[in-house]
């Protein structure tokens, strides 16, 4: 066997396929990934955020028009919403569309709450009106759990919670969407019986091209470029880390066994192996092997809390769908710095996710 069942091209070659949150980090890479593997991809999220940003690095929205229907449409408008799934007519979606960084939650709840409930609410309500079959696939984060501190990695059937706004309102979203599935799916009158739903809890995801603020990576780039320090908040947090094409990977082949309607679970973990759940002062100092630089602690009281340990066990998506993270910690970070220091020194961003991208299907045996 190889070492991940990697996506299926023959599968997705004309695929029609929406993707929420196209704009973004992981939905750019997961736009890049799909349009390679010949789907026809209709985007609908919020205007890319930040300058620079990795949507447009890549080009996305002008060189590839005749596979990517690039629409900005807020999640919170419901007409909007309805009239691009009625345009589409998706066999599979992709919904990444969030608020989702824990520290601007804090800032923002209630536009936290409202972005990843009542979003997601409103897109699966314009899907159930479709006739045609669909296969959904939400993505929340690993941070729905209840944390109490413990050091076992969550399992999917573990308690949901969540202090903060962004953790709190995930977890929310995940009962929503159970709750649509209980409710929608099925054979009676009222309910849709080709919508089929699954959510995707991935790790802290790190890779080329994230820009976020208030993010370890992004955050340390930025201080190398500028040639400062980069400053820590809390080095001693650990986090299951690993590669954005880990979790993109996953999630293919989710909505492919989905669609199949071969799955009897529907929610699913996707994290690293169990030693690849470090500290950040270890990822800050990998990093510094590959780009020298210094880095200091600072940590401020008033911070707003942040759990301390965090750890996932992915044995369901290993077992059910052969899947399993194909790049290590030291792997996913030397590749992440790669990326940078590349398009530092005048790389095309393009041109490095295609051959992380490359190396990857490699790896896994993909064609």
């Amino acid at each position: 066997m190889s070492a991940v069942l990697s996506p299926d091209p023959s599968f997705w070659q004309g695929r029609r396929v929406l993707l929420t949150g196209h704009t973004g980090f992981k939905g750019s890479w997961l736009t890049l990934w799909l349009l390679e593997l010949g789907a026809e991809v209709w985007g609908l999220s919020l205007a890319p955020e930040g300058d620079p940003n990795l949507f447009e690095q890549l080009g996305l929205a002008g060189a590839r028009a005749d596979r990517l229907r690039h629409r900005e449409v807020n999640l919170l408008d419901p007409g909007g919403v309805r009239e691009l799934v009625e345009q589409c007519r998706p066999e599979l979606v992709f919904h990444l569309a969030a608020q989702s960084l824990v520290r601007r939650g804090y800032r923002d709840p209630l536009l936290t709450w409202q972005t990843n409930v009542i979003g997601t609410l409103q897109l699966l309500e314009a899907l159930r009106q479709r006739p045609e079959p669909c296969a959904v696939v939400c993505v929340t984060t690993d941070k729905v759990y209840e944390n109490h501190g413990g050091v076992a990695a969550f399992q999917e059937d573990d308690r949901l919670g969540g202090d903060d706004p962004y953790s709190s309102s995930k977890a929310a979203m995940e009962l929503a969407v159970d709750s649509w599935r209980e409710s929608f799916w099925g054979s009676a009158p009222h309910q849709h019986p080709g919508l089929t739903l699954a959510t995707a809890r991935a790790g802290n995801v790190i890779g080329g091209g994230d820009w976020a603020n208030d993010r370890i990576l992004p955050d340390a780039i930025r201080a190398l470029q500028a040639e400062k320090a980069i400053v820590v908040r809390q080095p001693a947090a650990i986090r299951p880390w690993q590669h954005v094409l880990d979790p993109l990977a996953g999630y293919l082949l989710l909505a492919e066994r989905l669609h199949h309607g071969t799955l009897a679970e529907n929610t699913f973990n996707f994290g690293p192996d169990p030693a690849d759940s470090r500290s950040v002062a270890e990822v800050v100092d990998t990093l510094l092997r590959h780009w020298p630089g210094q880095w200091r602690e600072q940590t401020d009281p008033q911070a707003p809390a942040e759990s301390g340990e965090l750890r996932l066990n992915s044995d369901r998506a290993r077992q059910l769908l052969d899947w399993r993270p194909l790049w290590s910690f030291e792997e996913a970070v030397t590749r992440t710095v790669g990326w940078y220091r590349a398009v530092h020194e005048g790389a095309r961003p393009l041109e490095c996710c295609l051959a992380d991208l490359e190396s990857y299907r490699r790896m896994g045996g993909g064609a």
